[in-house]
């Protein structure tokens, strides 16, 4: 079974109605790779732990759809009984205003309010459903991508949504364990492909100073606040490729870390690329949260680093960004 053949057997009472979408909520699956050349991005859930958990919570498949949510959570019917799970940031559960489990899969009668309150640690939740959200696909994809445009808009009231076809039973588990987010996080940092532009000064401050996520921050970016990195050669760089999770440093100095909504190209330089394990912990970084980076070689080669504690996105970044 493949993303565009799961959720075909769509009945018009399998719906879910949005009554409060939240600061931003959209639809995510695991993407669409392989379209850098064309311009479009990977896109997909920015936590994809989070959201294959709520997946498996379910009975999902993991690239099945489901509601990606901003800080402010959402509310929704559910028109078909069934499984929901909701997994990520941390956030208040309710059930028709009874409390509920949280990455936990909860069992829901049709017609049920479900409601996740304003997250109170990390940054985005993701709500699934069994069936899965059953919009069509676009490029292999029912990912929204905020660069592009592709996929279905961003969630707004009255919004209605498919569901898909039940394909598995929920997971025989009460609650599924999580690892916190530490309030300063560390994140693996593999220097280049120009990280020759700036000084070694400018490396050495990456390596020692803490940074504070932006509010100028969102699915394509997070900027970051703190020192600024000094450059050695100052001309302006020929636009270039990026990559998920690339760390690009405009001419203020200031490091942006590049997530699933990305531009493909760019002409400021890359100082270093994340480990793609910790992307996760980018996607829950609030404004405000501490970031550090250490440095690292290739992937594979380091240990893990220390992100995690035993164990808004309304920013500023545009489709122009170099």
């Amino acid at each position: 079974m493949n993303p565009g053949q799961f959720g075909r057997g769509v009945r018009t009472e399998a719906l879910v109605e949005v009554l409060r979408p939240g600061a931003l909520s959209t639809v995510q699956d695991l993407g669409r790779p392989g379209h850098a050349h064309l311009g479009v991005p990977r896109s997909g859930a920015l936590d994809r732990p989070a959201h294959l958990l709520a997946n498996r919570l379910v009975g999902n498949p993991p690239f099945a759809a489901t509601i990606e949510t901003t800080v402010t959570g959402i509310s929704v019917r559910v028109a078909r009984a069934g499984t929901v799970a909701v997994t990520g940031a941390w956030a208040p559960v309710t059930v028709d205003g009874r409390p509920a489990g949280w990455s936990a899969p909860v069992a829901v009668p049709a017609g049920a309010r479900v409601e996740v309150a304003t997250a109170r640690r990390g940054l985005r939740s993701y709500l699934a459903f069994s069936g899965g959200i059953a919009v069509p696909t676009v490029l292999g994809s029912r990912a929204t991508d905020l660069l592009s445009g592709l996929g279905p808009a961003p969630l707004a009231a009255g919004d209605r949504l498919p569901l898909g076809e039940v394909v598995g039973p929920p997971a025989p588990v009460d609650v599924a364990p999580t690892a916190a987010l530490a309030e300063e996080v560390t994140l693996r940092l593999l220097l280049g492909p120009r990280a020759d532009w700036f000084t070694d000064d400018a490396v050495r401050l990456l390596a020692a100073e803490c940074y504070q996520v932006s509010t100028s921050s969102n699915r394509i970016g997070v900027r970051l606040e703190g020192p600024a990195l000094p450059r050695r050669i100052g001309r302006e760089l020929r636009s270039e490729g990026l990559v998920l999770g690339a760390v690009q440093v405009p001419t203020a100095g200031l490091p942006v870390i590049f997530l699933a909504d990305h531009p493909t190209m760019g002409g400021y330089p890359v100082v270093g690329v994340l480990h793609p394990d910790d992307l996760p912990l980018v996607a829950q970084a609030a404004p405000g949260h501490r970031i550090r980076f250490r440095m690292v070689g290739p992937p594979g080669v380091d240990a893990p680093a220390n992100g995690r504690a035993d164990g808004g996105d309304s920013g500023q970044l545009g489709p122009h960004q170099h």
